[in-house]
């Protein structure tokens, strides 16, 4: 029976927008084959090393890091660990016996996938953003297929290989089974309010922040709005002794939302930065959204993922140096034109790609030759 066990490794990670779909992959081929042994390999001291646990499986350490945009001594480091990290992936192949693996981006996932496709063992590779990441382009060409969520990546990758599947999401937002009424209550908000979600990654974005304490007195003044505020972790507490100096009675403050489909449902508008998963989360649950995209991300790929939105009038972007001045004058003219709402809220719903990871997970057993790929 263990001899002709399905072996899956799933490999990638550094930052949340690759560990969720990572983990959103493994469980989708699980429901399909519930016997997969599936081991995820990662990058040591990195977030996945405890989420992957936590979601029930194995996990292996790779003692890898990324390479520095600057010249930089640094790099030297970087580049023994990389040395090291292939050594390891090699064994870890050798010694596990895989029958296909996931790479889902992020330089954990080079030294596993490559060592894959040294071995002759078939390779899926999972690409979040509209401007592919440095690791799957050099992977991409002895991959079998690659999954994508945007239209156009041919720019970076064989045109026959790629697979439009949309980004994999919880399946608590994918499946909403909760209405405005229930998030009503659960926020404290009474139903004549319009309702504003801030979102900025679970440890925060310091400019839609500052975006919001700049115009306290402007959301003071305006009491049939209710702002729904997740600060992150890093700015919770100064945020939360700024407000208790400096009361605002229609702003529910929160470090961190556990409850985000209720979040979702309440919102009337949303601001948020473009990472993918988020876009993804945003475009199933089909709200009208204005865009923030992070500078300090990797090619600017917030950028180029608001932008693939923005040319289907689906969403507003504002660049993060105008933010400050403008964000929540736009949030607020948004909440005053349901019509605006309506056109953004529908050209969004266009976009969404629902069943992403059972898509991408029949594709990976379709690659094991011998799996049942049940639809």
């Amino acid at each position: 029976m263990e001899k002709n066990r399905l072996k899956i490794i799933v490999s990638g990670g550094g930052t949340g927008g690759h560990i969720f779909p990572a983990i959103a992959i493994a469980n989708a081929i699980r429901e399909l084959e519930p016997d997969a042994d599936i081991l995820f390999v990662g990058a040591e001291g990195r977030m996945e090393m405890e989420k992957v646990p936590q979601a029930g499986y194995r996990i292996v350490g790779l003692p890898v890091a990324g390479f520095s945009r600057s010249l930089t001594p640094k790099n030297i480091v970087v580049i023994f660990k990389l040395f090291k990290s292939m050594l390891k992936a090699n064994r870890i192949v050798t010694d596990f016996k895989p029958h296909v693996v996931v790479g889902v981006g992020g330089y954990a996932s080079g030294p596993i996938v490559k060592a894959a496709q040294r071995k002759g063992i078939p390779t899926i590779l999972q690409e979040q953003n509209s401007y592919a990441g440095v690791t799957n382009k050099l992977l991409a060409k002895r991959a079998k297929t690659i999954c994508v969520a945007y239209q156009g990546m041919e720019k970076y990758f064989p045109a026959e290989k790629i697979l439009i599947t949309g980004n994999p999401v919880r399946q608590d937002i994918e499946n909403l089974s909760v209405n405005r009424n229930q998030g009503l209550e659960y926020f404290g908000i009474e139903s004549d309010k319009k309702v504003l979600l801030i979102l900025g990654g679970s440890l925060g974005a310091r400019t839609i922040n500052q975006s919001l304490i700049d115009a306290l007195n402007l959301i003071k003044s305006r009491p049939d709005i209710v702002v729904i505020w997740q600060t992150g972790k890093l700015y919770y507490q100064t945020v939360k002794e700024m407000l208790a100096s400096n009361p605002v009675q229609n702003i529910r403050l929160y470090d961190f939302i556990t409850r985000m489909d209720l979040a979702y449902v309440t919102a009337d508008t949303i601001i948020s930065r473009a990472g993918a998963g988020t876009i993804s989360e945003l475009c199933l649950v089909a709200k009208p959204c204005i865009l923030v995209p992070s500078p300090n991300v990797a090619e600017d790929h917030q950028t180029h993922n608001a932008q693939a939105l923005v040319s289907h009038h689906a969403t507003i972007m504002i660049p993060d140096n105008q933010a400050k001045e403008n964000l929540v004058k736009h949030a607020i003219d948004l909440l005053d034109r349901p019509e605006e709402q309506k056109k953004l809220s529908e050209n969004i719903s266009r976009l969404a790609l629902r069943k992403s990871a059972k898509t991408i997970a029949l594709e990976v057993l379709k690659l094991t030759g011998n799996a049942k790929t049940k639809s």
